[in-house]
């Protein structure tokens, strides 16, 4: 089910996630029921959640490269709808795969490109 941190992670609400990452009974990388992290769902909300994908990549027991149950990365996601802040920050971490594929096998590189996002792409080469 949802936790405190999955929906202050899906509306942006850095202050927040800040606090409820200050628990230790809060685990920062726990998905939902559709395998949905919080990191993913900040991804996936855009540049009024950049902090919150700062907050949480700071956190080591987060996995940048966790998908959802479809398969999607939080990479995925961000590169699909064109969020090239959120892809910089997601490829800054380090650990991350950037040619990981979803369930239907596609790049993160593959859907910017289908989509346009030509800033992107070229972070992703």
């Amino acid at each position: 089910g949802e936790t405190p941190l999955l929906c202050a992670a899906s509306t942006g609400h850095e202050s927040v996630v800040k606090l409820l990452l200050e628990r230790e009974e809060v685990n920062p990388d726990r998905p939902d029921c559709y395998g949905k992290t919080p990191l993913s769902y900040a991804a996936s909300t855009g540049h009024e959640s950049k902090g919150v994908v700062k907050l949480l990549l700071e956190r080591k027991d987060v996995d940048p490269n966790k998908s959802r149950n479809d398969g999607i990365t939080p990479l995925i996601l961000a590169a699909t709808e064109g969020y090239e802040e959120i892809v910089k920050l997601l490829l800054e971490r380090g650990d991350i795969n950037p040619n990981r594929t979803d369930g239907g096998y596609r790049t993160p590189l593959f859907q910017a490109a289908r989509r346009g996002h030509e800033g992107i792409v070229k972070l992703l080469l």
